[in-house]
């Protein structure tokens, strides 16, 4: 059975820091490029981040220089490092896999940005 499991999701302040875990099993970590994806209230889903199988990684502009994806092959897990975070980083965040026949989607956590 495919699984994503995302956590680390929360309140936290404008300006502040969260870490988004995703973990994986059920297919073959190695061989998908590994994207985070949100979903603001009322909002279609919008990509953040992704890290290819290379280790190339690539970002959506408004959050380029405060999200950093890693992956660790060992733990099948993928990670966004979020700093200086802003009211309008508030969504459900989504991990998801892709390879060129199959997609796979986690259920969400969610990210709320509030003083």
């Amino acid at each position: 059975e495919v699984q994503l499991v995302e956590s680390g999701g929360g309140l936290v302040q404008p300006g502040g820091s969260l870490r988004l875990s995703c973990a994986a099993s059920g297919f073959t970590f190695s061989n998908y490029a590994m994207s985070w994806v949100r979903q603001a209230p009322e909002k279609q889903r919008e990509w953040v981040a992704s890290i290819f199988r290379d280790g190339r990684t690539d970002y959506l502009n408004p959050v380029k220089g405060r999200f950093t994806i890693s992956r660790d092959f060992a733990k099948n897990s993928v990670y966004l490092q979020m700093d200086n975070l802003k009211p309008e980083d508030t969504a459900v965040y989504f991990c998801k896999a892709d390879s060129l026949s199959y997609e796979y989607w986690g259920q969400g956590t969610q990210v709320t940005v509030s003083s």
